[in-house]
């Protein structure tokens, strides 16, 4: 029990925080050893890593800010060009909008030079057919008139010259008493 107590007593001189002479002499030097050899050798190679990375990330933060003045250069480009794009297409609807009032004005244009030229036709063709029409009525009216005429007077009245003389009276007449009628209705 003694040899115990001897040996607490011992470490009871020695302090965990103050080691002993030899122990501090040697730690020292071990650690003068590995600090020299630090600053040395691992010192240089590490500032030069990180002076490669510093750069590396300075050229990084440079490339993105040409990057992002060539994107925000190109984002201005295109924007001028889809305004221009705009205007291009409005002034191309503009331009068809007025192609189509010509073209519309012409159709109706041309129409109407149609309808005119149809109704002109029609009234031509009419005019034909109404002077047709009178032509026939004249022969019969004349031919009913000179039949009657024969037949009331008892004579013939079969020579050409002396029975158109007769019917051109008698629609002279006839005419001239349906102006005078006329005349009196738009009175």
């Amino acid at each position: 029990m003694l040899s115990a107590f001897v040996a607490a007593a011992e470490e009871e001189s020695h302090s965990i925080l103050l080691p002993s002479l030899p122990d501090l002499i040697w730690g020292s030097l071990a650690f003068l050893i590995v600090l020299v050899f630090f600053i040395w050798k691992i010192l240089p190679n590490l500032n030069q890593a990180l002076d490669a990375r510093a750069a590396a990330i300075e050229g990084g933060i440079k490339k993105a800010e040409v990057a992002q003045a060539e994107a925000k250069a190109a984002l201005d480009k295109y924007t001028a060009q889809l305004a221009d794009g705009r205007a291009e297409a409005a002034q191309i609807r503009e331009q068809a909008r007025e192609d189509a009032k010509e073209i519309r004005a012409e159709l109706i244009e041309q129409a109407t030079a149609d309808a005119a030229r149809v109704v002109a036709n029609a009234k031509a063709q009419i005019e034909v057919e109404r002077a047709a029409a009178l032509a026939s009525l004249r022969t019969e009216v004349g031919s009913l008139a000179l039949g009657l005429a024969s037949s009331v007077i008892g004579e013939s009245l079969n020579d050409d010259k002396r029975s158109n003389g007769i019917v051109d009276r008698f629609l002279a007449d006839l005419e001239a008493s349906e102006s005078a009628k006329a005349a009196k209705a738009k009175a």
